[in-house]
């Protein structure tokens, strides 16, 4: 009865033993896994919401800025007179 026992406690020690090793395994895989994935976006050129929006601000001034020189530039050109 006894050596049961003992063989019935060393399986349960071998079965812990395994469960905490594939535990171990999983958390490094995940670490790796995350660590590949950072690794990646890092790499990626994402932009941030502010910097975004400063852009688009500043493509917006330059649009207007250009309407207005264009509107400019048309005047000028009527007013000129033919050559000749």
């Amino acid at each position: 009865m006894q050596s049961e026992n003992r063989v019935v406690g060393d399986f349960v020690k071998v079965l812990n033993g395994a469960a905490g090793t594939l535990a171990g395994l999983g958390r490094e895989a995940e670490a790796g896994a995350r660590y590949r994935a950072r690794e990646w976006i890092g790499g990626l050129d994402f932009v941030g919401r502010d910097e975004f929006e400063a852009v688009k601000a500043m493509a917006a001034a330059a649009r207007d800025e250009a309407d207005a020189l264009r509107a400019r530039l048309d005047a000028l050109e009527a007013r000129q007179v033919p050559a000749g």
